[in-house]
């Protein structure tokens, strides 16, 4: 197969500039609609409710977008991209968020990759006190979830590969806790063997191998959904996604 200098695929939005407001009354279903976009990603989840979407916080530097979810449990937005990634022929995979949330409470957080990213977005990985219930067939990514008993910590999740990850809470956290009102950067990589690593602030905080399929196609996302009848939202200083381009297609 004919190759060129373009093998590196690299997706990046700081912010600064377009946004997708709250309230797009969008028939996705409608012939010729498709997904939203802001800068390089496509926008999913509840968009027509009056409060949810993803809109530029204004005053706050660097460009931040706020992704605004909604007041009902398992209804949220996600940024993020198709299900187009292969661990196996684009990896190494990575994405990467600096994130920063108000509070801790009412809301559901997942940021890595997942094999499901439809129109109306949902969470890869359910939690409720110390069980999570998977959703998605194949994900791995972080998640802060109100509704665990240690509900401020980040979780590596993940499911697909060679190996069951547990279902039990305290098998997957991180020790690492959110703080309100404080950001932080959170990167996931996953290489050609399905082995992943979860980093927070520069530092690896898990290696598992056979974390994931290396064959299921698979998106990367940064999503952010109610858990109550209180609307959540969490802000987003950039998201970077890097893979290598397949030259065998």
């Amino acid at each position: 197969m004919a190759q060129s200098g373009y093998g590196k695929i690299l997706l990046f939005d700081d912010f600064c500039g377009p946004e997708l407001p709250v309230e797009v009354t969008l028939a996705y279903a409608a012939a010729g609609n498709a997904a939203p976009r802001i800068g390089p990603f496509k926008v999913t989840g509840d968009l027509a409710e009056s409060d949810t979407g993803v809109v530029n916080v204004d005053g706050k530097v660097n460009g931040w977008a706020r992704i605004s979810g909604n007041n009902e449990d398992g209804k949220g937005v996600a940024i993020g991209t198709g299900t187009v990634f292969s661990p196996s022929l684009n990896g190494p995979l990575a994405i990467e968020t600096r994130v920063e949330m108000a509070a801790l409470t009412t809301r559901s957080i997942f940021i890595g990759f997942t094999d499901a990213n439809a129109d109306d977005v949902a969470e890869p990985q359910t939690a409720t006190g110390t069980t999570m219930s998977p959703v998605a067939s194949d994900y791995c990514g972080f998640v802060l979830d109100s509704q665990l008993t240690d509900s401020a910590d980040w979780h590596a999740v993940f499911r697909g590969g060679d190996v069951t990850a547990s279902t039990t809470s305290t098998d997957l956290d991180l020790d690492e806790d959110a703080t309100a009102a404080e950001s932080q950067v959170l990167r996931v990589e996953i290489d050609t063997n399905g082995t992943a690593r979860w980093y927070i602030d520069g530092k690896l905080k898990k290696t598992q191998t056979g974390a994931v399929s290396t064959t299921v196609v698979q998106a990367a996302i940064v999503g952010c959904w109610g858990t109550t009848t209180t609307a959540a939202n969490m802000d987003v200083d950039y998201i970077a996604v890097e893979a290598n381009r397949d030259w065998t297609v």
